[in-house]
């Protein structure tokens, strides 16, 4: 609070928790035409970065700017849960009554994602995602008998994620992402911008 007051700031915009506010440069760009590359394609996409890169800020501010009318935006960060809860939140999710069987939510999450609008199935926090939850993503996620993928799934996390990626169980997954980019730190120059950036949009 102090400080704030001492510099006339409306509030801390570097705290993790404070109002977002986009900086729009050059990694912020790559990141987006690689997400928009993805929504086209459909498929599994993963984002990485190291704590305080802005991943999640980008993947709403990119998500927000989807059609509605094209697409389902589903956001959740429930990568600690076992598979049938990560089943069941994903039916409700998509609009449809869960069941308490795994194999029942399975054919009802894959009736839900052969509608109309493409599923982007935004999973924050996934390097804390349990393998079973892993391994079950490419099997609930096949479309393989037309050859075409019908939703987007966005893995986003720190950098380990591409470490549990590597393990041979998660192999089949891993031949599947079609999209996987690191946010990476800003340079000197986009350092100075960022915070002027961040300390005119907080007064």
């Amino acid at each position: 609070m102090e400080l704030t007051a001492r510099y006339g700031l409306e509030f801390n915009p570097f705290l993790k928790n404070s109002k977002e506010i986009l900086f729009e440069g050059s990694e912020y760009k790559e990141a987006k035409f690689r997400l928009d590359y993805l929504a086209r394609t459909k498929g599994f996409g993963l984002l990485t970065g190291a704590p305080g890169r802005g991943k999640t800020t980008l993947v709403r501010s990119w998500s927000t700017g989807l059609n509605p009318s094209l697409y389902k935006v589903i956001y959740t960060s429930l990568s600690t849960v076992t598979v049938n809860d990560f089943y069941r939140n994903l039916a409700a999710s998509l609009g449809a009554q869960s069941s308490y069987r795994k194999t029942e939510n399975f054919h009802i999450i894959q009736e839900e994602i052969n509608k109309k609008k493409t599923p982007v199935i935004i999973i924050d926090e996934a390097n804390y995602i349990k393998n079973a939850v892993l391994n079950d993503l490419k099997i609930l996620f096949n479309f393989e008998m037309d050859s075409r993928d019908r939703a987007v799934i966005l893995l986003v996390g720190l950098p380990q994620l591409n470490n549990t990626l590597q393990l041979s169980i998660h192999e089949p997954l891993r031949q599947r992402i079609i999209m996987n980019y690191n946010v990476d730190g800003y340079s000197k120059e986009e350092g100075r911008a960022y915070m002027e950036w961040k300390l005119k949009k907080a007064g």
